[in-house]
């Protein structure tokens, strides 16, 4: 299954791992029974679980429906829902108290919030290592939802250019690079190659916030009051990457006009781009020209990156026995040798740490770059899941923010049409407005 086929709308990480969910569907085989499961404490013999996903990424979750059925006799049956009708039909059930069992979401939403089950002992078992980082609780400590998988923003560089010119590279993210020693490598790698650009980046606040987290600043940031500000570690970060923006290192016209980051890396006449994991399984299938790697965010002193869910996996509570019976599957999937699994099939990146997956490309890029991935997430200081964990607090609390202006804010900075200051001030005015107390 090729990228393409992949259904429109879907988040990118979907889209781009679907290559690696259709071999592995296709070669692994169900996992033994796991020693420390249970049979469900309810009489309840079937559950409905409801995911909007490409037919190759609803692999895992058959291969587990399977496993579970013969371990406890308690049927998953499995509704694969298009993307562009699924909120529509999450909030058509609400509404007719006809919610699935368990469903992997894009998001919650405040119509359907009040009836999912508590998910902190699946979390708080040590035994699943899963990152706290990236878990959102409530003001009581509840867990209403665990990532199916995450996402983390990251560094491409064409190896092609970097070997020709002679100019090294660090592969371990325990002794990366800060921005500065990486702009230097590149400048010297375009210099010596003729390449166009040091760097292509990604035109997204997530990407940005990655930047600002590893020079030590928290971008947009609520505190305890829910009141947004910017911190002077974060003003001086954007001036460094309005400063990048320059034509020379990297071309402003992503920022400000839309061009494309991704097809002008892929040209290879860049040296560097800056995007994320979900680059990975289309990067094996498309570049044929060049060699490309991902190396380890740079570190200026902090370890970091932007690091959202792929999914939200929930239980709904329609009723006691449904609803213990759901918890029963979902403390089931979560264990490592299961939960392993389906990171494997479906070509997660997984929230829990330790599993160590195999992931079955064919790509040694590809393979270089989830297992260096793997390696980072743990490393990432606590700041990378802010985001994450503040989207859903404001879900919770009826707000949400519907137009993030970062992008055009920091455009205008880049096109000298206004200061970073007043960028800065004109994104944090529209978040106080949108999701501020």
């Amino acid at each position: 299954m090729t990228l393409k086929k992949s259904l429109a709308g879907m988040s990118r990480t979907r889209r781009l791992l679907g290559a690696v969910a259709a071999v592995s569907a296709a070669a692994l085989v169900l996992a033994g029974c796991s020693s420390s499961g249970s049979s469900s404490a309810s009489d309840t013999k079937k559950l409905t679980l409801w995911l909007s996903s490409s037919a190759a990424q609803q692999a895992g979750y058959d291969q587990l429906a399977a496993q579970y059925k013969k371990k406890t006799g308690v049927s998953i049956k499995i509704v694969n829902i298009p993307y562009s009708g699924y909120t529509t039909k999450l909030r058509d059930a609400a509404q007719a108290n006809a919610l699935p069992d368990i469903a992997s979401v894009p998001s919650l939403d405040p119509i359907w919030t009040n009836k999912l089950i508590d998910l902190s002992s699946i979390v708080k078992t040590k035994a699943n290592h899963i990152n706290e980082n990236f878990i959102a609780k409530t003001s009581k400590g509840q867990v209403l939802a665990i990532p199916s998988d995450v996402t983390a923003s990251g560094l491409f560089i064409n190896k092609s250019l970097f070997d020709k010119a002679g100019v090294s590279y660090p592969t371990s993210p325990g002794k990366t690079w800060t921005w500065p020693e990486f702009i230097k490598a590149a400048d010297q790698v375009r210099q010596a190659t003729g390449a166009k650009y040091d760097l292509t980046y990604d035109a997204s606040p997530s990407r940005l916030r990655a930047m600002v987290y590893e020079m030590g600043g928290k971008y947009v940031h609520a505190d305890s009051s829910g009141t947004f500000s910017t911190d002077a570690a974060t003003a001086k970060a954007v001036k460094y990457f309005v400063s990048l923006n320059n034509d020379v290192t990297m071309p402003k016209s992503v920022w400000t006009s839309g061009a494309d980051p991704s097809a002008l890396f892929q040209s290879g006449q860049v040296v560097a781009y800056w995007s994320g994991v979900w680059q990975v399984s289309s990067f094996a299938e498309t570049i044929t020209k060049f060699d490309w790697a991902s190396v380890p965010t740079p570190a200026q002193p902090v370890q970091a990156s932007d690091v959202n869910s792929g999914g939200l996996v929930v239980g709904f509570n329609n009723n006691s026995s449904e609803a213990t019976a759901a918890k029963d599957f979902l403390t089931w999937m979560y264990q490592p040798a299961q939960y392993k699994k389906l990171t494997e099939v479906n070509g997660y990146l997984p929230v829990e740490s330790g599993l160590n997956p195999q992931y079955p490309f064919t790509s040694t890029a590809a393979q270089d770059a989830f297992k260096l991935y793997n390696e980072e997430l743990p490393l990432y200081a606590s700041i990378s899941g802010y985001f994450n964990q503040a989207q859903t607090k404001w879900v919770l609390a009826g707000k949400s923010l519907t137009t993030d202006p970062s992008v055009t804010e920091i455009g205008k900075a880049i096109n000298g049409q206004e200061t970073v200051d007043v960028a800065l001030k004109n994104i944090v005015d529209s978040y106080n407005q949108q999701v501020g107390k």
